[in-house]
């Protein structure tokens, strides 16, 4: 057995050499701005979007309620934001809500009820939704949707909830069943994935022993989803919305195939409508005649720019807030 002095301790482990001085400043020289880039091309776009405008427009006639070109007087023309805004708020606003209820109803399932394989394979078609094109869903909706809409949905919905302010109305309110019913259904479906994704993530981040201690205390699995999990996750929870909001706000080609395209303030919600980012759509290609009429279009565009903004940079902080431990096993029960 050697000999080992009291006051001797053994030599410390070789450390491994890092990598050469040059190699570090070269990193941190290139590092530096790519880091920076993402911040740069966005200056970059709002600087664009903010000098394209001219900002002639920008003022309370901007922010009016009226609409009114006038192709033989574009100068004279009145350019008001508000009724396309109302009807972004409604779609985008009715869509998030439903979206978000269904995605905390999904993700709960995914996380807590659901057998783990099973699970699995929801979750793998629910991330899959995310990647069909909005233009898939915009003709799905024109071409399925909307005849069924017009035909079935539309009349037993008024029908049924005909006495509801905006459920009710003529039925020569009822058009080819494009407007802002199936303008806010399809929007739903293009939500609901990216906001299930981000709820599924921020309830299985959950700590374990948080979830163990609640069970251990006799509560139900609800219990504890209701009175551990949705408290514990509501920072993401809350980012899923965020995020939501700044995709649905954004959305273009879809809606401009099953929104209606009427310029008007909705009286039901089976008129047609427009909301910003479908009016910028629709009118680009004739916009290019009329240089007062794009340059208003390239401020509605800077418009919705700062509005997904900060919306997505409230989502991504809430987003960040969420405990990086996850339960082991997270997915469903076995």
């Amino acid at each position: 057995m050697p000999d080992r002095s009291p006051g001797l301790s053994e030599p410390a482990p070789p450390v491994a050499p890092g990598p050469p001085r040059r190699d570090v400043s070269l990193r941190r020289w290139l590092g530096s701005p790519l880091a920076l880039a993402p911040l740069i091309l966005l200056g970059l776009v709002v600087a664009v979007l903010a000098l394209a405008s001219e900002g002639q427009y920008f003022g309370l006639s901007f922010w009016g309620p009226v609409w009114d070109f006038i192709p033989t007087d574009p100068a004279g023309s009145t350019y008001g934001i508000a009724l396309f805004a109302l009807g972004t708020a409604i779609t985008a606003g009715v869509a998030l809500l439903l979206a978000s209820s269904l995605s905390l109803a999904i993700s709960i399932a995914l996380t807590v009820y659901l057998p783990r394989r099973l699970s699995r394979v929801l979750t793998t078609l629910t991330d899959l939704l995310a990647g069909i094109p909005s233009v898939v869903y915009g003709i799905w909706g024109f071409v399925v949707l909307a005849p069924y809409f017009a035909s079935t949905v539309e009349p037993n919905l008024r029908n049924a909830l005909g006495w509801l302010p905006g459920f009710g109305g003529p039925e020569s309110a009822i058009g080819g069943g494009t407007g802002l019913l199936l303008g806010i259904f399809i929007l739903t479906l293009m939500v609901i994935p990216l906001t299930t994704a981000v709820m599924r993530e921020s309830l299985r981040s959950v700590p374990r022993d948080v979830v163990e201690a609640g069970l251990a205390l006799g509560a139900t699995p609800w219990e504890v989803v209701r009175r551990v999990r949705l408290r514990v996750a509501r920072r993401g929870l809350w980012g899923a919305v965020f995020l939501g909001f700044g995709r649905a706000i954004g959305e273009s080609v879809a809606l401009a195939m099953v929104l209606g395209n009427t310029i008007q303030y909705p009286p039901s919600i089976y008129a047609g409508s427009y909301t910003i980012a479908s009016f910028i759509f629709t009118q680009l290609d004739s916009a290019f005649f009329y240089p007062e009429l794009l340059r208003v279009l390239v401020e509605f565009a800077l418009v919705i720019l700062l509005i997904t903004i900060a919306f997505n940079l409230l989502g991504q902080r809430a987003v960040s807030g969420v405990p990086s431990r996850t339960v082991p096993g997270a997915g469903g029960r076995a």
